[in-house]
């Protein structure tokens, strides 16, 4: 597989799940813009054809202006991996709006912005992969996660809608769903579950852990492979589908 000449974006490029996928697709060859709030992430990180640019996923202004920018300095927009996004539990009775909007404005609007915006240098050309990052939590509900998990369903439905109207074109839309995978995010989690919860950090990862059907965390590079396969030759027919990394049955 080459994806050279290939322009791909990944939203929260800048760590864990994104990172792995974006170093995946500059490997392959791609020239890659990646995004995130701080822009000194992705600066540690940018280099062998990662290219950081600071976008707040949220801001519809900074989105139309950061995506226009990467398209006139490396092309229109081949692979879009809508990657970024916040996961934290509450309780439903304890929820503010503030963290509802919050989350949703980072998790759904985000991806909506991101794919809004990257579809219009997409179709302008002659093929286009686009990637979504669900979660577990989009096909099922999850404890405390009535937000987040609300948030995931609905990036499952915007992934499998698009399929719909690009039918038949050259295009894919395809949405991964890991259960808990090895990236800061489950360190930050652990702390607050621990703290929630009133339990040692070390029973706070295991709740996690065990949500895995195989009982471990899974690597971040698992994700990527997936990327991979969905953006590499043999791939055209898969589109649509909500594709679970969970260590089995969920």
């Amino acid at each position: 597989m080459s994806l050279n000449g290939k322009h791909a974006l990944v939203t929260g490029g800048g760590t864990g799940i994104g990172l792995a996928i974006a170093r995946a697709l500059a490997a392959e060859g791609a020239q890659v813009t990646i995004t995130g709030r701080r822009q000194e992430v992705l600066d540690d990180v940018a280099g062998k054809g990662l290219f950081g640019m600071a976008m707040d996923v949220r801001d519809e202004d900074d989105v139309v202006a950061k995506v226009e920018a990467a398209v006139a300095a490396r092309g229109p927009i081949q692979i879009c991996v809508a990657n970024a996004g916040i996961a934290e539990g509450k309780a439903f009775h304890k929820m503010s709006m503030e963290f509802w909007r919050n989350m949703v404005a980072t998790n759904l609007d985000g991806v909506f912005l991101t794919l809004r915006e990257s579809m219009k240098s997409m179709t302008q050309t002659d093929w286009g992969r686009v990637i979504t990052i669900s979660s577990i939590a989009g096909v099922k509900g999850m404890p405390s996660g009535a937000c987040y998990s609300a948030t995931k369903h609905g990036v499952i439905g915007l992934t499998r809608s698009l399929s719909e109207d690009y039918l038949g074109q050259n295009f894919t839309f395809n949405a991964l769903c890991p259960a808990f995978v090895d990236t800061p995010i489950v360190t930050r989690n652990t702390d607050n579950i621990s703290k929630r919860a009133g339990i040692s950090e070390e029973e706070a990862r295991a709740s996690m852990v065990n949500v895995n059907r195989h009982k471990r965390l899974i690597a971040p590079e698992e994700i990527a492979a997936a990327a991979l396969w969905l953006v590499g030759p043999g791939s055209g027919s898969v589109n649509g589908q909500a594709i679970e990394i969970a260590g089995g049955q969920m």
